[in-house]
């Protein structure tokens, strides 16, 4: 299978540092180090992505 990795759109650009790629796995979501894809990744359900990004709304949400 060929996974087709993809940069949020909120992110900065070569000189961002803090980056992540993610592409769809025949099983769950893959989530690399865009700065480095060739170091792997990791392997996450979709449910459990859901929460990550659930949890990082929310924090966003106190922290304004």
């Amino acid at each position: 299978m060929i996974v087709q990795w993809r940069k949020s759109s909120y992110s900065g650009g070569v000189s961002d540092k803090a980056c992540v790629e993610l592409g769809r796995l025949a099983s769950g979501i893959g989530v690399r180090d865009s700065k480095d894809p060739g170091a792997g990744h990791i392997k996450v359900g979709r449910s459990a992505l859901a929460a990550i990004f659930a949890e990082i709304r929310r924090e966003d949400e106190r922290s304004t």
